[in-house]
């Protein structure tokens, strides 16, 4: 058998997954701080009540920021609404159905813009 020469520890039972190029835990990865995966360059927008008592939300996928950067929109898309939400791995999620004040100002931004789903 022949070993790999770029493996490497991917999970340790004291700290968890491991990042692959620094070793360092994910949580605290050192390589990878701040940046997304690039996407299609579509921004979708969706509704879901999946796993919240048959509460809806409005998920919002795709918008091309790093993590601090969406943080403050996200901020901003739930003062527009009037709701709460959070942020959970790159995804915006607003309380309530709000696709039709979201698309249009996503819009504005110069994204292309999406309804995914029902």
């Amino acid at each position: 058998m022949a070993m790999r020469s770029s493996g490497g520890l991917v999970f340790s039972t004291e700290q968890g997954r491991m990042c692959p190029e620094c070793r360092n835990p994910v949580a605290n990865c050192s390589c990878r701080k701040g940046q997304r995966p690039e996407g299609d360059g579509i921004v979708r927008v969706s509704r879901e009540t999946k796993g919240r008592k048959g509460k809806g939300v409005t998920l919002v996928t795709g918008i091309p920021m790093d993590e601090k950067e969406l943080k403050a929109y996200a901020k901003e898309l739930k003062a527009k609404c009037g709701t709460g939400g959070t942020i959970k791995d790159g995804v915006v999620e607003i309380q309530g159905e709000q696709r039709d004040v979201l698309v249009p100002l996503l819009e504005q931004k110069g994204w292309v813009v999406k309804r995914s789903g029902g």
